[in-house]
């Protein structure tokens, strides 16, 4: 078996067996192809059957003199998949992956905004231009339901459900869940779509999608990125501000305010509860605010 031909199989298993986005399948395909780039330039003719652990040893040793601790653990753990992929499928009988250890890391934590630089965030917006109002209800619905990048951009009209209360939203793997909204989103989302995005010539693939450019068609990730960007430079916030940082700042304030774990992993979308536990980083005040609160023997 040829490399080529084993990372196409590989990539067909994750997408269709696991049930991967693009995105996640094309990442787990990079850190095979870092190998295999590898292997090309030390002339190494090796075949993903044959290929033994010394010799991804050497592979992971080189690589780690231009990579972080989080990197590196990055591509262990991705050919670790591929390599158990294998075993599988009975082409290998042995992982080479099994007995090299990934260097230890440190959780690092996004920032996180307070409610009043969130506010500053939505203040910069220029609601004289119509993406104002939809800049605002971006902002208002990544923060207001802790979705991510690519759930905003795919939210559809038909997936909003308000006299519910609920949006249906669509997350990796095409895996669906109802997120409750709030009356405040709800009033954002309805002035940017009655007031702004019905005056839009619409692109005909994109008659059901939500948020549209001016060109009447689907937002990019990189287009909500360079955004708020933008949006964090105008109110002069220096933290580190993206997508991602209004779902981390959702999440660590319902759990500040007393929300329970479960609930927020529900809201989020994370099937396991320890991937909720690191978004929702909380400091050690509130944390002996709780105790004081709660335990029988404060």
């Amino acid at each position: 078996m040829q490399w080529q031909r084993a990372l196409i199989d590989y990539k067909n298993y994750l997408k269709i067996e696991r049930g991967l986005s693009e995105n996640s399948v094309i990442n787990y395909a990079l850190d095979i192809n870092k190998l295999i780039k590898w292997l090309n330039e030390n002339e190494i003719g090796i075949s993903p059957i044959q290929i033994s652990e010394e010799t991804i040893q050497q592979f992971i040793y080189q690589v780690a003199k231009e990579l972080n601790p989080k990197s590196q653990s990055r591509i262990i753990s991705g050919l670790r998949g591929f390599f158990n992929y294998l075993v599988f499928e009975e082409y290998r009988t042995t992982n080479p992956l099994d007995l090299i250890e990934s260097p230890k890391t440190a959780r690092t934590l996004p920032d996180i905004l307070s409610t009043e630089e969130i506010d500053q965030l939505i203040a910069a917006i220029d609601l004289s231009k119509p993406q104002g109002e939809r800049n605002r209800a971006i902002l208002e619905t990544l923060y207001g339901c802790g979705l991510r990048v690519s759930e905003l951009i795919t939210l559809k009209i038909s997936d909003l459900f308000f006299e519910e209360g609920f949006i249906k939203v669509t997350g990796k793997g095409d895996k669906q869940r109802f997120v409750p909204i709030g009356k405040s989103t709800i009033k954002f989302m309805e002035l940017y779509r009655r007031e702004i995005r019905v005056h839009q010539d619409i692109d005909n693939n994109a008659k059901d999608t939500l948020f549209l450019n001016r060109r009447g068609k689907a937002l990019t990730r990189a287009m909500i990125f360079t955004i708020i960007k933008q949006l964090a430079e105008k109110a002069g916030i220096r933290k580190t501000v993206s997508p991602h940082t209004f779902r981390h700042s959702f999440a660590t304030h319902l759990l500040e305010n007393g929300a329970d774990l479960r609930a927020i992993q529900q809201m989020l979308g994370h099937e396991s509860i320890t991937t909720t536990e690191i978004y929702t980083h909380i400091d050690k005040t509130h944390l002996s605010e709780v105790m004081n609160a709660y335990h029988p023997r404060k």
